[in-house]
C-alpha cells in the first residue's frame, strides 16, 4: 500500500484516478480548491477509510508525508482556464514549484499531467514527443498552453538539478462520466445538445480533427507511467491515435441519440488547432499501453451518463 497525493483530485480526471487508486488498496489524499472540481465527483469515496479530501490551492505550499504525487491541478477547458488567465498560469507554474519542492523533500515520485496543448497548432502530424510545438505565447489560450510548457521545464530542471524522481505525460482529448455539462468540451457539448434536440454548434468548417480517448484508458496509462523505473521520465503521449473530424463526431452522436438536432457553424475560436493526433509509439514500447475503448462504446456510455444525471 502506498500513500498518494492527487492534486486536482476532485476534477473529472482526478476523481477517476482517485477511485482507481483506492480500489487498488492505496491511501489517497485528494487536494482540490474546487474551482472546477466537485464534491459530487468524489462523494462515493468519502466514507472510505483510505480516502481523505483537503481543500487547498496549490499556488500555496502544502506539506504532507506521501510516497507518490500526481499533479493534475489546473482548469482544462477553454471556458474555465480563460476565465482567470492569471490564476491558470499560476496554478501550472507555482503549483509545479510547490509540489516539486514537496517531492524533493520526501524523495517521492511525482507525475506531471501535461497536455497535448503544448504542441499548439501542430505542423507535424501525428505529434511525437520529440516535436517542440507551434504555440502562440501571447494568445488567449497561452495561459494554459505556456503554463503547461513551463511546468514541464520545471519538472525537467528539478530532475536534472535535484534528482527529483519525475514522470511527464501529455494527455490528449479525454472524455467520460463526470465531465461538467457546461465546460465547453466537444464530446459533452454534443451529447447534451443532441439529447435536448438543440442545434449542435461546430466551430469552423468541422473538418478539424481530434483524437478522443476514454477516461478509463487514460487512468490506466497514468498509473503505468508512474510505475515505470526511475530512469524513464518521459514525456509520453497518452491518447487515442484514431482520428475523427469534428463533423464526423457530431453526426455520430446525432445518429446514436436519434436526435432532431441540426448542425450549425460558428467562426473558429482564436488559435484553435486544426488537427490533433498522438503518436503513441513510445507509450506502446515503454508502458505496454494503448487505448482499448472504441469511440462508439465510449459515446454510448456518455449518452447513458447524461441521460441519468441530467434527466434528459
Amino acid at each position: 500500500m502506498k500513500r498518494i497525493l492527487v492534486s486536482g483530485g476532485a476534477g473529472f480526471i482526478g476523481s477517476h484516478l482517485c477511485t482507481r487508486l483506492v480500489s487498488e488498496g492505496h491511501e489517497v489524499i485528494c487536494l482540490d480548491n474546487f474551482f472546477t472540481g466537485s464534491k459530487q465527483n468524489i462523494a462515493h469515496l468519502m466514507d472510505n477509510r483510505l480516502f481523505e479530501v483537503v481543500r487547498h490551492d496549490i499556488t500555496y505550499p502544502y506539506s504532507v508525508e506521501v510516497d507518490e504525487i500526481y499533479n493534475l491541478a489546473c482548469p482544462a477547458s477553454p471556458i474555465h482556464y480563460q476565465h482567470d488567465a492569471i490564476q491558470t498560469i499560476k496554478t501550472s507554474v507555482m503549483g509545479a514549484i510547490n509540489l516539486l519542492g514537496l517531492a524533493n523533500r520526501l524523495n517521492a515520485k511525482i507525475l506531471q499531467a501535461s497536455t497535448s496543448e503544448i504542441y499548439g497548432d501542430p505542423i507535424v502530424h501525428p505529434q511525437p514527443e520529440s516535436y517542440w510545438g507551434n504555440v502562440n505565447p501571447i494568445g488567449v489560450r497561452s495561459c494554459y498552453d505556456e503554463g503547461k510548457r513551463c511546468a514541464e521545464t520545471l519538472f525537467m530542471d528539478y530532475h536534472r538539478q535535484n534528482e527529483v524522481r519525475i514522470k511527464i505525460i501529455r494527455i490528449f482529448n479525454t472524455y467520460g462520466p463526470r465531465m461538467q455539462p457546461n465546460d465547453g468540451r466537444v464530446v459533452s457539448n454534443f451529447v447534451i445538445q443532441a439529447l435536448q434536440d438543440k442545434d449542435i454548434t461546430i466551430y469552423g468548417t468541422g473538418d478539424q480533427t481530434r483524437s478522443f480517448q476514454y477516461i478509463d484508458d487514460l487512468v490506466d496509462g497514468m498509473i503505468r507511467m508512474m510505475d515505470t523505473e526511475d530512469e524513464f521520465i518521459g514525456p509520453v503521449n497518452i491518447g487515442n491515435p484514431t482520428e475523427f473530424s469534428i463533423r464526423e463526431l457530431a453526426e455520430k452522436i446525432i445518429k446514436k441519440t436519434g436526435s432532431k438536432s441540426k448542425i450549425v457553424f460558428e467562426p473558429l475560436p482564436h488559435d484553435d488547432p486544426k488537427q490533433r493526433q498522438p503518436d503513441i509509439t513510445l507509450a506502446r514500447q515503454k508502458l505496454g499501453w494503448e487505448p482499448t475503448t472504441q469511440l462508439d462504446e465510449g459515446i454510448d456510455r456518455m449518452i447513458a451518463y447524461f441521460k441519468e444525471t441530467l434527466n434528459l
